[in-house]
């Protein structure tokens, strides 16, 4: 059965120091390549670093590598993984005290919420509009959205990663 590839981006948004080696390891043995990861301060978080790098892969990567990460102690980041043939695009968000959220995206990258899983909002909320807005926001990852957005601010400036359509 042929692979199916595709193309992703992880932006570390702030880690500790000691854990700069311990990611690209990481990333080393989820691509099963040589990985640089160019290290630069945070300004948002001081003491801790930041970076940006971007992957190509068998659809299926970025949820191996936002898992390999997952649970590390002060660390923030974002796997974003293009859609490909047979495959959404997708964005695991993850910060110490949200944990991870996993969202899919539309070709312009906006979040995407399946039929089923309004339903169930919809179905919870029972009329209530503030039920309704705290399932929405939840499904839409808006608290993550919220802690991370100073983060990636603070990244302005760092060298831009552009992400093409494979398929």
């Amino acid at each position: 059965m042929p692979r199916v590839m595709t193309r992703g981006v992880v932006f570390i948004h702030s880690t500790p120091t000691a854990l700069c080696p311990h990611i690209a390891w990481a990333l080393e043995g989820v691509l099963d390549t040589r990985v640089a990861l160019d290290w630069v301060g945070q300004p948002a978080e001081p003491g801790t670093m930041r970076t940006e790098f971007a992957w190509t892969g068998e659809a299926g990567t970025g949820a191996t590598i936002a898992s390999a990460m997952r649970g590390w102690d002060g660390l923030r980041y974002e796997v974003v993984e293009e859609a490909s043939r047979g495959s959404d695009g997708v964005r695991w968000t993850h910060t110490p005290g949200l944990g991870i959220h996993t969202a899919r995206l539309s070709a312009n990258g906006d979040v995407v919420v399946n039929e089923d899983r309004l339903r169930q909002i919809m179905e919870s909320a029972a009329g209530s509009a503030a039920t309704l807005t705290v399932e929405l926001d939840r499904a839409l990852g808006a608290a993550w959205d919220a802690e991370l957005e100073v983060y990636r601010h603070a990244g302005e400036g760092a060298p831009a990663t552009w992400l093409h359509k494979v398929g």
